[in-house]
């Protein structure tokens, strides 16, 4: 998911009005919604300027799935009922619409992940973090790694693989050693899980324009699994990865609290 540079210039001429809520199924998400509604009402999403999601990362990612295989066009405006946050907004029900006007949008692209499996089914989902690999039983797993059609990794043997968004650079990609990646780089990181051979290979930053390709060695005897964040396709033997600059959304964050600014942030915490 690599983006625009966050913008500073208003996204709406007047104050925003037609406001959809989608809630996460938790009790505090649930209860939220309720008290959101009754004070600002609450449009088909279709028909809105804004959709507010109410939950946590996790749900983000959700909404910001159907909002690109739906094809629509409102920015989303996340307010954390969860944990992390890293992609929300503080909860604050007072004065909702002044501070959607004043918010600040960036604008990402997601990452297709075509997988074949060992009958020959294909699946395609998109993800908004991260794409990744990862044996399935107790044997370690074999992949070989092409970019843009070179093999790259002719065998690695590991725990799994995953190729990063910008914004997802922060999520596993940090928690398997790889490099946070600036919100308008134009980079990918490629990083190893739990790599065995070749045990210092550390991963790789290519470009967003490029197409990675792994391929599974020996399928039935190591299983892997491919995800693209909350879709799971088991018993793959190849995944295509690639960015899909066709296809955008845009998130909004309040103004010095953007995500360009959260990524940095992270470089710096310990």
């Amino acid at each position: 998911m690599s983006a625009a540079p966050p913008s500073t210039q208003p996204l709406f001429a007047q104050t925003p009005r037609r406001l959809a809520f989608m809630a996460a199924p938790t009790h505090e998400a649930r209860a939220e919604l309720d008290r959101l509604v009754a004070h600002y009402g609450n449009c088909h999403p279709g028909d809105a300027e804004i959709i507010v999601c109410l939950g946590g990362d996790g749900f983000m990612l959700e909404t910001l799935r159907v909002v690109l295989e739906t094809q629509l066009t409102a920015p989303v405006y996340g307010m954390n009922c969860g944990s992390v946050g890293f992609l929300m907004n503080p909860m604050n029900e007072e004065d909702l619409p002044e501070r959607l006007f004043h918010a600040q949008a960036a604008t990402l692209h997601p990452l297709r992940m075509t997988a074949t499996t060992r009958d020959n089914e294909t699946h395609e989902a998109l993800a908004l973090n991260d794409v990744y690999l990862f044996r399935q039983t107790r044997q370690a797993a074999k992949l070989r790694i092409d970019v843009d059609g070179l093999v790259r990794v002719p065998e690695l043997i590991c725990d799994g693989a995953l190729l990063a968004t910008p914004a997802g650079s922060t999520a596993y990609n940090l928690s398997a050693h790889g490099p946070i990646v600036p919100l308008s780089g134009n980079l990918l990181p490629l990083t190893p899980i739990c790599a065995f051979r070749p045990r210092r290979w550390r991963g790789a930053l290519l470009p967003s324009t490029a197409h990675v390709g792994f391929t599974v060695m020996e399928s039935e005897k190591r299983p892997v699994a491919a995800v693209a964040d909350s879709i799971e396709v088991r018993d793959v033997t190849s995944v295509q990865v690639r960015e899909d600059r066709n296809l955008t959304v845009t998130l909004l964050f309040d103004p010095g609290q953007t995500l360009s600014e959260r990524i940095a942030e992270e470089q710096f915490s310990a």
